[in-house]
């Protein structure tokens, strides 16, 4: 896709500027200068707990892991934005130059596994923010967190844009050996032009792809996730994106439409005029019809899919790329029968479980 050239894009970020924090009364402009690139921070997070829990029908888990808050991969439409704003920072360049690491992380899991309270159960890495955003490298949270879940064999379930997780191959082909790891990689567009400022620091596509190559080449049951589709922009693609994983060795895929809470509304908005104005009104008035007349829904059910005659085409289009490409064929359950529970003293004991 040929796009045009914006000067007023900021290099290597998704965002376009620093929006009001909806809690607080004060604001700052956030002065990039001329082409510089703004460098993240991180900082101490002191969470006391690191396993989160939701009642949310429609997210497909519920229990989940973030040894992160904010994310450097910069995604532009990214709905976890509007979290960093209840640390006070903005959900714009903050959300991607300012992130909080947990850096006990693997101490707290292994913690709160060992509690006689925690329900064996599927864990989900990435309920928020990516797990294998750029610093991961360097600390190796996600690593230590996931060598936890092996020793105790506790279920994982992944979603990351980074091909970094192919470091970690032999902690997940343990864990799939207990019936434990399943992975998805995260694709919303094959066009690397748009991917460079749309998630500007994600891994290449060709890149995803040969992470499912190595993955699934290694035993570790894996998917592609299409998220978000973003509707009159990359949802022709859907179909191409599929055949793409389903030949790089995915099994699995599902589908997400994207998802504007709260002030993101306005920033993605902004995103379109400096990056794609000619595609803006296209773009909106699809999102809008998929939303009854709105940028956003928040009903369970219908808020990850959308409404109305778009969202149907584009369920219809994921329904044919599934049949064509042959993903979906088979089940990847994961299970709890092999949970192993730490004790407080460091020794361990076995946890019988009958159901999975």
């Amino acid at each position: 896709m040929a796009q045009e050239k914006n000067t007023n894009r900021i290099k290597g970020r998704g965002a376009t500027g620093n929006p009001k924090n909806r809690f607080k009364e004060l604001e700052y402009d956030f002065d990039t200068g001329d082409n510089e690139r703004p460098a993240t921070k991180f900082y101490r997070d002191a969470s006391s707990s690191i396993i989160t829990y939701n009642e949310s029908p429609d997210v497909g888990f519920d229990a989940s892991i973030n040894p992160y808050r904010g994310c450097e991969h910069g995604c532009a439409y990214c709905y976890a934005r509007p979290t960093h704003e209840y640390l006070g920072f903005s959900a714009g360049l903050d959300f991607e130059t300012r992130i909080m690491v947990k850096e006990n992380a693997p101490e707290l899991l292994r913690n709160e596994l060992a509690s006689k309270s925690y329900t064996p159960q599927v864990l989900a890495m990435s309920g928020v923010t990516d797990p294998y955003q750029p610093i991961e490298r360097h600390i190796e949270l996600t690593r230590r967190c996931l060598q936890v879940l092996a020793k105790c064999r506790n279920p994982v379930a992944l979603i990351t844009k980074n091909h970094l997780i192919t470091r970690d191959v032999d902690v997940l082909l343990e864990l799939a050996s207990y019936q434990a790891a399943k992975v998805h990689l995260s694709i919303s567009t094959l066009d690397n032009s748009l991917r460079s400022f749309l998630e500007p620091r994600t891994s290449h596509t060709d890149k995803r792809l040969e992470a499912i190559r190595t993955l699934n080449d290694s035993g570790i049951p894996v998917g592609v996730l299409v998220a978000p589709v973003i509707p009159g922009l990359t949802d022709h693609e859907i179909p191409q994106i599929l055949q793409e994983a389903a030949s790089a060795g995915a099994k699995f895929a599902g589908y997400i439409v994207l998802r504007l809470p709260f002030n993101l509304k306005k920033q993605f908005e902004e995103w379109l005029e400096t990056n794609i104005p000619n595609r803006k009104e296209k773009v909106l008035n699809r999102i809008r019809q998929m939303r009854d007349g709105d940028l956003n829904e928040t009903e369970f059910g219908t808020r990850m899919k959308g409404n109305g005659k778009f969202a149907d085409q584009i369920a219809d289009l994921f329904r044919l790329g599934i049949q064509k490409s042959k993903l979906n064929q088979e089940s990847f359950p994961l299970s709890t029968k092999e949970f192993i529970r730490p004790s407080i003293n460091g020794q361990i004991h076995l946890f019988h479980q009958d159901a999975e």
